[in-house]
Protein backbone atom coordinates (compact mmCIF):
# COMPACT_ATOMS: atom_id res chain seq x y z
CA UNK A 1 0.00 0.00 0.00
CA UNK A 2 1.24 3.43 -0.96
CA UNK A 3 0.70 6.94 0.24
CA UNK A 4 -0.46 9.54 -2.24
CA UNK A 5 -0.67 13.28 -2.08
CA UNK A 6 -2.97 15.34 -4.23
CA UNK A 7 -3.19 19.06 -4.79
CA UNK A 8 -5.86 20.76 -6.89
CA UNK A 9 -5.21 24.34 -7.98
CA UNK A 10 -7.31 26.96 -9.74
CA UNK A 11 -4.35 28.07 -11.87
CA UNK A 12 -2.67 25.99 -14.56
CA UNK A 13 0.55 28.04 -14.50
CA UNK A 14 0.79 27.80 -10.71
CA UNK A 15 -0.04 24.09 -10.95
CA UNK A 16 2.97 23.46 -13.15
CA UNK A 17 5.15 25.51 -10.83
CA UNK A 18 3.88 23.56 -7.82
CA UNK A 19 4.47 20.23 -9.57
CA UNK A 20 8.08 21.08 -10.33
CA UNK A 21 8.73 22.38 -6.82
CA UNK A 22 7.26 19.46 -4.93
CA UNK A 23 9.02 16.89 -7.12
CA UNK A 24 12.34 18.60 -6.35
CA UNK A 25 11.55 18.95 -2.64
CA UNK A 26 10.98 15.30 -1.74
CA UNK A 27 11.62 11.75 -2.92
CA UNK A 28 8.20 11.14 -4.49
CA UNK A 29 7.05 9.76 -7.84
CA UNK A 30 4.68 11.64 -10.09
CA UNK A 31 1.50 9.65 -10.57
CA UNK A 32 -0.40 12.27 -12.56
CA UNK A 33 -0.16 15.98 -13.34
CA UNK A 34 -2.61 17.56 -15.74
CA UNK A 35 -5.25 20.14 -16.41
CA UNK A 36 -8.78 19.38 -15.32
CA UNK A 37 -12.00 21.24 -15.93
CA UNK A 38 -12.89 24.04 -15.42
CA UNK A 39 -9.42 25.46 -15.96
CA UNK A 40 -7.86 23.81 -12.90
CA UNK A 41 -4.65 21.81 -12.49
CA UNK A 42 -4.13 18.64 -10.50
CA UNK A 43 -0.96 16.93 -9.30
CA UNK A 44 -0.84 13.51 -7.65
CA UNK A 45 2.36 12.03 -6.22
CA UNK A 46 3.10 8.80 -4.40
CA UNK A 47 5.79 7.57 -2.04
CA UNK A 48 6.46 6.97 1.63
CA UNK A 49 4.36 8.93 4.10
CA UNK A 50 6.99 11.44 5.24
CA UNK A 51 8.12 12.25 1.69
CA UNK A 52 4.55 12.70 0.44
CA UNK A 53 3.66 14.95 3.39
CA UNK A 54 6.76 17.03 2.75
CA UNK A 55 6.01 17.30 -0.98
CA UNK A 56 2.39 18.33 -0.39
CA UNK A 57 3.43 20.90 2.20
CA UNK A 58 5.89 22.37 -0.30
CA UNK A 59 3.12 22.43 -2.93
CA UNK A 60 0.78 24.24 -0.56
CA UNK A 61 3.44 26.83 0.27
CA UNK A 62 4.21 27.46 -3.42
CA UNK A 63 0.56 27.29 -4.51
CA UNK A 64 -0.65 29.68 -1.83
CA UNK A 65 -4.05 31.19 -2.66
CA UNK A 66 -4.36 29.02 -5.80
CA UNK A 67 -4.70 25.78 -3.80
CA UNK A 68 -8.31 24.60 -3.95
CA UNK A 69 -7.83 21.28 -2.16
CA UNK A 70 -5.01 19.11 -0.87
CA UNK A 71 -4.86 15.80 0.90
CA UNK A 72 -2.44 13.05 1.87
CA UNK A 73 -3.97 9.58 1.82
CA UNK A 74 -1.91 6.89 3.58
CA UNK A 75 -2.09 3.16 2.97
CA UNK A 76 -3.88 3.65 -0.33
CA UNK A 77 -5.00 0.41 -1.95
CA UNK A 78 -2.98 -0.32 -5.10
CA UNK A 79 -6.23 -0.83 -7.04
CA UNK A 80 -6.95 2.88 -6.65
CA UNK A 81 -3.56 3.76 -8.10
CA UNK A 82 -4.18 1.38 -11.01
CA UNK A 83 -7.55 3.02 -11.65
CA UNK A 84 -5.93 6.48 -11.66
CA UNK A 85 -3.60 5.18 -14.37
CA UNK A 86 -6.55 3.58 -16.22
CA UNK A 87 -4.95 0.16 -15.80
CA UNK A 88 -7.89 -1.81 -14.43
CA UNK A 89 -9.10 -4.92 -16.20
CA UNK A 90 -12.48 -6.17 -15.14
CA UNK A 91 -13.24 -9.75 -16.15
CA UNK A 92 -16.81 -10.04 -14.91
CA UNK A 93 -19.11 -7.05 -14.57
CA UNK A 94 -21.96 -7.58 -12.13
CA UNK A 95 -23.92 -4.96 -10.21
CA UNK A 96 -22.82 -1.39 -10.82
CA UNK A 97 -22.11 1.31 -8.26
CA UNK A 98 -21.42 4.96 -9.06
CA UNK A 99 -20.13 7.74 -6.79
CA UNK A 100 -20.08 11.29 -8.20
CA UNK A 101 -18.22 14.21 -6.61
CA UNK A 102 -17.64 17.92 -7.15
CA UNK A 103 -13.87 17.45 -6.76
CA UNK A 104 -11.12 14.95 -7.57
CA UNK A 105 -9.72 14.46 -4.08
CA UNK A 106 -13.00 13.12 -2.71
CA UNK A 107 -13.22 10.53 -5.49
CA UNK A 108 -9.80 9.08 -4.66
CA UNK A 109 -10.50 9.00 -0.95
CA UNK A 110 -13.97 7.50 -1.47
CA UNK A 111 -12.69 4.85 -3.90
CA UNK A 112 -10.09 3.76 -1.38
CA UNK A 113 -12.63 3.61 1.45
CA UNK A 114 -15.18 1.77 -0.69
CA UNK A 115 -12.91 -1.02 -1.90
CA UNK A 116 -11.45 -1.54 1.57
CA UNK A 117 -14.97 -1.91 2.99
CA UNK A 118 -16.31 -4.46 0.55
CA UNK A 119 -15.37 -7.07 -2.06
CA UNK A 120 -15.77 -4.88 -5.15
CA UNK A 121 -13.59 -3.96 -8.11
CA UNK A 122 -12.97 -0.45 -9.40
CA UNK A 123 -13.95 -0.07 -13.03
CA UNK A 124 -12.78 3.53 -13.35
CA UNK A 125 -11.96 6.74 -11.54
CA UNK A 126 -12.70 9.63 -13.91
CA UNK A 127 -11.08 12.81 -12.68
CA UNK A 128 -12.20 16.22 -13.86
CA UNK A 129 -11.74 15.74 -17.61
CA UNK A 130 -14.58 17.01 -19.79
CA UNK A 131 -17.05 16.75 -16.91
CA UNK A 132 -16.90 20.23 -15.47
CA UNK A 133 -14.22 19.46 -12.90
CA UNK A 134 -16.30 16.79 -11.22
CA UNK A 135 -15.13 13.21 -10.75
CA UNK A 136 -16.75 9.84 -10.47
CA UNK A 137 -15.95 6.29 -9.44
CA UNK A 138 -17.55 3.20 -10.94
CA UNK A 139 -17.44 -0.11 -9.08
CA UNK A 140 -18.69 -3.61 -9.74
CA UNK A 141 -19.35 -6.72 -7.67
CA UNK A 142 -22.17 -8.64 -6.05
CA UNK A 143 -25.17 -6.45 -5.23
CA UNK A 144 -24.70 -6.51 -1.45
CA UNK A 145 -20.98 -5.71 -1.78
CA UNK A 146 -21.68 -2.81 -4.15
CA UNK A 147 -24.35 -1.40 -1.80
CA UNK A 148 -21.90 -1.52 1.10
CA UNK A 149 -19.10 0.06 -0.93
CA UNK A 150 -21.33 2.88 -2.18
CA UNK A 151 -22.59 3.66 1.32
CA UNK A 152 -19.05 3.77 2.75
CA UNK A 153 -17.69 5.77 -0.19
CA UNK A 154 -20.55 8.25 -0.12
CA UNK A 155 -19.84 9.10 3.53
CA UNK A 156 -16.56 10.67 2.38
CA UNK A 157 -18.43 13.06 0.10
CA UNK A 158 -21.10 13.78 2.69
CA UNK A 159 -18.47 14.70 5.29
CA UNK A 160 -16.99 17.43 3.09
CA UNK A 161 -20.18 18.29 1.15
CA UNK A 162 -18.62 17.17 -2.14
CA UNK A 163 -20.93 14.25 -2.97
CA UNK A 164 -23.12 15.05 -5.99
CA UNK A 165 -24.95 11.76 -6.22
CA UNK A 166 -24.67 8.00 -5.93
CA UNK A 167 -26.32 5.04 -7.63
CA UNK A 168 -26.51 1.28 -7.33
CA UNK A 169 -27.79 -0.60 -10.37
CA UNK A 170 -28.55 -4.24 -9.55
CA UNK A 171 -28.77 -5.62 -13.09
CA UNK A 172 -27.28 -3.10 -15.51
CA UNK A 173 -28.09 -3.54 -19.17
CA UNK A 174 -25.50 -5.20 -21.39
CA UNK A 175 -25.14 -1.98 -23.41
CA UNK A 176 -24.46 0.12 -20.32
CA UNK A 177 -21.82 -2.32 -19.10
CA UNK A 178 -20.15 -2.40 -22.52
CA UNK A 179 -20.03 1.41 -22.53
CA UNK A 180 -17.96 1.29 -19.33
CA UNK A 181 -15.15 -0.76 -20.79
Amino acid sequence: MDTIGIIELNSIARGMEVTDSLLKAADVSLLKASTICPGKYMVIVKGVVAAVKSAVQTGIEIGKENVVESKVISRLDSRVINAVNAATEIQNLKSLGVLEFFDVTSALYAADSAIKASAVEIIEIRMGYAIGGKSFVTLTGDLSAVKTAIEVGSKVGNENCMLVNKAVIASPSKELLESLL
